[in-house]
């Protein structure tokens, strides 16, 4: 057969890429390669030389396009046959079948029938990577000299066209990425901000004197304490004190997330993983790549993810379902559990290796009725967020006796219940003098231990008095003379208290939100 090879290799060149779907592509391809040699399917791979791996990047015949598969292994002679190509510098491989017996791999590459001819076009990428068109046909000895020769013509072409192609997979994958992201982070904008953590020079003090030393590290953090006391804003301020803060900071629910969907929430999932996976998914730990993860109520994790979570802590490496690639992750972990994660190890249902792990640097938030020094400037706090949440037309202030009854009111819930508390009573009074009457209900028949005795913490009476007048300033929201002032409530005059407070040191504008 004559043929006009420049209008061959222009021909060819249009079908190739006259099309960014590659697998379209292929199909014009094979549909005018038909014309001049036997094809009944043809194969454009990609073979990784660090692990043997081989992918489809499309397959067709001339009727359809075929499923890609995922990558498979090669076995040890078929990747020595490319290999021995590359390096005799051989363009065009002519054979019959030579993977007959070589296992399930290769029918998974090509298609399970013996008497095949294949003609193998090797496309050297880089150092890493191998890309073969391979154009098969059924039956024994179907290729000639004369085929070689016209498929060794398309070589440079397809080595412009596969670099092409791949790059194209990249930014296409690197769109979705893009596309995915966006969309996580205006859920995040979205959700209310995190409050200010208000007691922080008083009953949180010692808290916070724990995260100043631990911020600027990259050690895990584990925070402990009751249901309520607030560790998520902790975890903020471990973080945005962090050199970490201008990353990412991914808060995660272990409790809320379904067993099944666990390792998937947490490390994504390759397309086609499982039913439903329709599309490449990032998980939470990718998302938090140079940030922080905060994995609150971390007891809850199932047994599989907390392995997988060690190996995170252990070699700093990730694998989503359904991929074999290790996936490196650069993120500091904070944890937090209102459980004892102690007694979880010693029944056996929490790891003891993930457990020491983890309580690298143990922060015990302390709960709100071990901290009432810290209640009246957490009222007139969510007193005024509420007030503006609610859209009142004037900010209510507080009736007499009520401070005191919040004060004196046990909260097992600790902030979250005063929180919903103030929240509830600004439904019902509005704008009108807030009472809390009746937490006088709930508190009955309820006594309120005292603090317990300790007589290496024995205080002066310079500190008896500081803390007395600073209590005064916060029920009183830092006023100090007047009907409803310090000075009122401690039965002394304006000027004697001002005297005292600056004998102790005691600002002015102390308590004043």
């Amino acid at each position: 057969m004559n043929i006009d090879e420049n209008e061959y290799f222009r021909q060819a060149s249009l079908s190739i890429c006259g099309n960014l779907n590659v697998e379209k592509a292929m199909l014009d391809f094979i549909r005018y390669l038909r014309r001049f040699m036997p094809a009944d399917h043809l194969y454009l791979q990609k073979i990784n030389q660090a692990d043997h791996s081989i992918t489809n990047l499309a397959a067709v015949s001339q009727d359809e396009i075929m499923a890609a598969e995922s990558p498979s292994l090669l076995p040890e002679n078929a990747f020595q046959i490319i290999e021995d190509c590359i390096s005799n510098n051989i363009s065009v491989l002519r054979m019959n079948n030579p993977f007959l017996g070589q296992g399930r791999e290769m029918t998974t590459i090509f298609p399970p029938r013996q008497d095949q001819s294949f003609l193998m076009l090797n496309l050297w990428l880089n150092e890493a990577e191998i890309a073969v068109l391979t154009v098969q046909a059924n039956g024994w000895d179907r290729h000639t000299e004369h085929h070689e020769h016209l498929l060794k013509i398309l070589r440079d072409l397809f080595k412009v066209a596969m670099t092409n192609i791949l790059q194209y997979r990249k930014i296409i994958k690197l769109h979705e990425m893009l596309l995915d992201e966006n969309r996580y982070l205006k859920e995040e904008l979205n959700r209310e901000q995190p409050d200010v953590i208000v007691g922080r020079d008083q009953g949180l003090k010692q808290v916070m004197d724990q995260v100043e030393r631990v911020c600027h590290l990259d050690s895990p953090v584990l925070l402990l304490g009751e249901t309520g006391v607030g560790k998520e804003l902790f975890a903020n301020a471990i973080h945005y004190a962090s050199p970490r803060k201008n990353h990412p900071f991914i808060k995660v629910n272990a409790g809320a997330i379904p067993e099944n969907l666990m390792d998937s929430e947490l490390f994504g999932h390759e397309k086609g993983a499982f039913t439903g996976a329709v599309s490449l998914k990032r998980g939470r730990f990718e998302r938090a790549q140079k940030g922080t993860i905060f994995l609150d109520e971390i007891g809850e994790l199932t047994p599989q993810a907390q392995v997988h979570l060690l190996r995170v802590l252990q070699h700093k490496v990730i694998e989503r379902v359904g991929g074999s690639k290790p996936i490196a992750v650069d993120v500091r972990i904070i944890s937090a559990t209102h459980r004892n994660l102690e007694e979880m190890v010693k029944s056996g249902h929490f790891r003891e290796d993930l457990f020491y792990r983890l309580n690298v640097f143990p922060i015990t938030i302390p709960p709100l009725r071990e901290r009432r020094e810290d209640i009246p400037a957490l009222v007139h706090h969510f007193i005024q967020k509420k007030s503006i949440q609610l859209r009142l037309k004037k900010e209510p202030v507080l009736g007499p006796g009520a401070m005191e009854r919040l004060i004196s009111f046990g909260w097992p819930g600790n902030i979250r219940e005063l929180e919903n508390v103030i929240e509830r009573e600004l439904i019902n009074r509005g704008s009108h003098i807030l009472t809390f009457n009746s937490l006088a209900t709930h508190n009955r028949g309820k006594q309120i231990s005292p603090p317990a005795y300790n007589e290496n913490a024995f205080l002066s009476l310079d500190e008896v008095d500081a803390n007395h007048i600073k209590r005064a300033l916060m029920l009183t929201n830092g006023q100090i003379h007047g009907i409803y002032g310090a000075a009122r409530r401690l039965q002394i005059h304006p000027n004697t208290l001002r005297s005292r407070m600056k004998k102790l040191g005691i600002p002015f504008g102390f308590g004043r939100i």
